[in-house]
């Protein structure tokens, strides 16, 4: 069998096995988050907090309880990397570095699990597990209680009232995550990952030196960093190394799990407003786009320019031999169009255009499919756009699922739409205008500029990856990583529950022969246009300068 027909075959099955699940998640999703029952675990969690689950809260009490429980998150985890060199379980690891700790604390709570230490070296049991894992859990629960919030909006009328964001982070957190994550463990470990809690131990020797291997707890680890859209590795060849990562099976299996609630949760989001026909048009323009994506990346990535692509079957530099460049493919446009940043092989390795198609993805928003509730909510916010500039076309009023699109909807989802860009290219133009950190490029010209450009995109949008030839690890790029992983997660968050909030307090408008069918294939073209002609207009020039000039010039 030919790479390339084995790289269709698990893309087929891949869309096969979301195919099976998509209905079954999504309805449980949808209960899940309108039920008014809690579990005695869950009561015992309310009163450990203080919270009373059962009020109901305007849009800025919601983002005061996400605003509190993530700068309680970082502060509890920046502590506990500062305090690793004297807990228990700490493998002999010291403290980690002020700005490090900054850094890492800001990227777990924020989703985005961007990392610029090697983790078999630096964290020990009671980060990994106490810490990381523990945050990869509830930092997905809070996208999804936003992106539930602003389903809510469009659900309701008359009322400013989202629902209470600490039952929405429990229920996501007890009911849906950590239910699919024991599951997913035990097949990780059926597979052959990992999961114990044992030290650093030699395994033989390797030219002339001994090499040594950490144990740990990866399976669990790497299941909701994977289903979470977390992407933050026990180790640092993050999925393409054995432990997390050990066979073909284990890396469609991965990929499932990064993809199979943000696709899901079009069919909450449709059974919620009460017309699943929404949700699967918002479920096709994803579609559309990940399939598109995946196509072009897997024809870069096979392209035979030269007899050595020739003779490996494609552009295997930096990819993993289990796993080909059809699944390595598959998995590099999964991770970047969600906010996973989990990686199977080396970004960096990719072709030209190929590191293109992975930048593109993380600067579309990151919502085809997403990640875990940000991808919906970013999906929504350009749905609104595309009824806005439908609206002006027509010389109609824009509605969306019966609610009006005015003046102050249209600001909140334009400031929504620019608030990554000027993180994105903001912080590059410093870092290229700056003597210090273009020093820690590893490439000069349009790649080394690509290395730069990625690292802010990655930490922008919340995904995670990177362009290994960065050595992000210095204080300019701990902070400002730090800074842009920060602003680009929580001030989105911002505009999306304003918005829930002003569409929950309108009424109904009722549907007329003039109101855009927002079910139909027409609309859904519509959309998927909106989004990259959007993106083309802000980003293209940075992308001429990087991955496109690199991909010209091979």
């Amino acid at each position: 069998m030919s790479p390339q027909i084995a790289g269709v075959l698990q893309l087929l099955a891949l869309i096969a096995a979301l195919a099976l699940a998509y209905r079954p998640l999504g309805d449980y999703m949808a209960r899940v988050y309108s039920s008014e029952r809690h579990y005695r675990p869950e009561k015992w969690i309310y009163k450990a907090i203080g919270a009373n689950p059962s009020a109901e809260m305007r849009w800025p009490a919601y983002l005061r309880g996400v605003l509190a429980f993530s700068a309680v998150s970082v502060l509890f985890l920046y502590l506990l990397q500062r305090l690793q060199g004297v807990l228990p379980g700490s493998l002999g690891f010291q403290s980690i570095d002020p700005d490090q700790a900054f850094n890492t604390a800001a990227s777990f709570v924020a989703n985005t699990n961007w990392q610029s230490y090697y983790g078999e070296q630096a964290m020990g049991h009671v980060v990994q597990t106490g810490g990381l894992a523990v945050q990869n859990f509830v930092s997905a629960a809070v996208g999804m209680a936003v992106a539930v919030a602003l389903v809510r909006g469009f659900a309701r009328s008359r009322t400013g009232e989202l629902g209470n964001f600490w039952a929405d982070l429990v229920r996501g957190t007890v009911r849906v995550l950590l239910p699919i994550a024991v599951v997913g463990a035990i097949v990780l470990v059926a597979c052959g990952a990992i999961q114990n809690f044992a030290g650093i131990h030699e395994v033989g020797r390797f030219m002339g030196g001994t090499q040594q291997w950490n144990g740990g707890a990866v399976a669990s680890q790497e299941v909701i960093k994977e289903l979470g859209t977390n992407g933050g590795g026990y180790f640092n060849a993050n999925s393409a190394h054995p432990f997390e990562n050990p066979t073909p099976f284990s890396n469609l299996f991965e990929i499932f799990l990064i993809l199979v609630i943000p696709f899901a949760m079009t069919r909450t989001f449709g059974r919620m407003v009460g017309n699943l026909r929404q949700g699967y048009a918002i479920l096709a323009t994803m579609a559309t786009i990940w399939i598109g994506f995946t196509a072009l990346m897997m024809w870069t990535e096979f392209a035979h320019h030269g007899p050595a692509l020739q003779a490996a079957g494609g552009a295997m530099e930096g990819k993993e031999s289990r796993f080909g460049v059809g699944a390595s493919a598959i998995f590099s446009v999964a991770t970047t169009l969600t906010s996973t940043g989990a990686v199977n092989s080396f970004h960096s390795s990719y072709t030209g255009l190929g590191g293109g198609i992975q930048l593109l993805g993380m600067q579309l928003g990151e919502i085809a499919p997403g990640g875990v509730g940000s991808g919906l909510y970013g999906m929504l916010i350009m749905a609104i756009i595309a009824v806005f500039i439908a609206g002006l076309m027509v010389g109609r009023t824009p509605e969306y699922l019966g609610k009006k699109i005015g003046t102050r909807e249209i600001k909140f989802a334009a400031c929504y739409i620019l608030i990554t860009p000027a993180l994105v290219l903001g912080f590059t133009a410093a870092a290229m205008a700056l003597p210090t950190p273009p020093h820690s490029m590893l490439n000069s010209g349009a790649h080394g500029f690509s290395e730069v450009l990625y690292a802010y995109t990655s930490g922008a949008n919340n995904n995670g990856s990177a362009f290994a030839g960065l050595n992000a690890d210095t204080q300019w790029f701990n902070s400002t990583i730090g800074i842009a992983m920060l602003l680009g997660r929580f001030l989105p968050m911002v505009f999306v529950l304003a918005l829930a909030g002003s569409l929950a307090e309108q009424k109904p408008v009722p549907e007329t022969a003039g109101t855009l069918r927002t079910d139909k294939p027409l609309y859904t073209g519509l959309l998927v246009g909106t989004i990259l002609i959007v993106t083309g207009l802000t980003y293209f020039p940075a992308l001429a300068l990087g991955p496109l000039a690199e991909g010209l010039a091979s």
